[in-house]
């Protein structure tokens, strides 16, 4: 089954990091990430521009489009990965693995992947 690993930290640390933090804290994950690639069980990794880039539609009668997303909260998402699991304890475990020794908090989610026909895989 495929899990979303929806990385959550917040914003302002991660985007005061200096290119050196930056590249050391990826490094870290592509210990756990490289081995996933290489089994293949990694899919796309993706890490999302601040939220000061963001744009809210809010849908209803009319629908509403606002600037930035709008969360009560420090942690914001920035990220995620999409990695093949076999139940959801390998997908906790992996986690772990990839977060170690930071303050990341992942949510990992069941993803059940669509075709551009709408056919579900």
């Amino acid at each position: 089954m495929l899990y979303a690993f929806l990385c959550c930290h917040d914003e302002t640390v991660v985007n005061s990091w200096s290119k050196e933090e930056d590249d050391a804290v990826l490094a870290k994950r592509a210990r756990v990430t490289d081995k996933l690639a290489a089994n293949g069980k990694l899919g796309p990794a993706v890490r999302l521009m601040p939220t000061t880039a963001a744009t809210t539609v809010r849908m209803g009668r009319e629908p509403v489009v606002l600037d930035g997303p709008f969360a009560e909260t420090k942690e914001a998402l920035l990220g995620f990965y999409l990695i093949d699991c076999d139940s959801l304890e390998e997908a906790v475990d992996l986690a772990q693995q990839i977060g170690r020794d930071e303050k990341v908090v992942f949510e990992i989610r069941p993803v059940r992947l669509f075709l551009p026909q709408g056919k579900a895989l």
